[in-house]
């Protein structure tokens, strides 16, 4: 893919998870707390199990990520016969405060603040995304949560919302993320330019975020490597 001119864009805009949090650590840990023992699963195979089952409620009438993440839960213990209870299915909901930065994502994101004006468009709760920012070293100008559009990427919601309440034209945006599903298939169909962040490079399967085809402007493994390039 060729190198963007970064000249181009007045702001950048990210997926949180996945892109700047490590939730697929976050995911596998808070699973198998939740669970117990009796997954004898790879971390990829429940990932993959989570992310289908996550994205089937998603894409259903609107519930809060809290309720998304405790069904996922069930439902994942369901497929391997174990029985969550309520009570770790929630904890597991609001383990996502929890998740981990990437490590290269704060230093990244610091630096990028230096010439662009930030934004996020996250499928989380309000509530839950704010804990998330605290790690990321950064208060972002834009911030559109599911909470606030009532409904998931890919819908396209949280990028028409963007549009609303950002001052930047369009083609001065450039979204930033790691999921084809979630981000850069519906941010292609409007037209707007796109960076992937493969975080999963190496590493076989979709993991958590469903399997789709989309031909984003440019891709690097990791957001430091993106920094260098925009800051170049």
């Amino acid at each position: 893919m060729a190198t963007l001119d970064f000249g181009r864009f007045e702001a950048l805009t990210f997926d949180c998870y996945g892109t700047l949090i490590d939730w697929e650590t976050g995911i596998a840990r808070g699973l198998r707390a939740a669970l117990g023992d009796g997954v004898q699963a790879s971390d990829d195979e429940m990932l993959e199990l989570y992310g289908r089952h996550e994205s089937e409620l998603e894409a259903g009438p609107y519930l809060a990520y809290r309720e998304v993440l405790a069904r996922a839960c069930a439902g994942v213990g369901r497929a391997y016969g174990i029985d969550a209870s309520e009570d770790a299915a929630r904890r597991f909901a609001r383990s996502v405060g929890e998740w981990p930065a990437f490590p290269d994502s704060a230093d990244a994101l610091v630096r990028l603040a230096t010439r662009f004006r930030l934004g996020v468009l996250t499928n989380c709760d309000d509530d839950l995304f704010a804990l998330s920012e605290k790690r990321l070293g950064v208060r972002f100008e834009w911030v559109v949560t599911a909470e606030q559009v009532r409904s998931y990427k890919p819908n396209p919601q949280h990028f028409l919302a963007a549009f609303e309440r950002m001052d930047v034209p369009h083609d001065r945006i450039l979204h930033v993320a790691q999921s084809l599903f979630h981000d850069h298939v519906p941010a292609r169909r409007l037209g707007l330019a796109s960076a992937w962040i493969d975080r999963r490079r190496d590493r076989p399967g979709s993991g958590a975020t469903p399997p789709a085809v989309a031909t984003p402007d440019l891709s690097t493994p990791d957001m430091a490597a993106f920094a260098d390039l925009a800051l170049a």
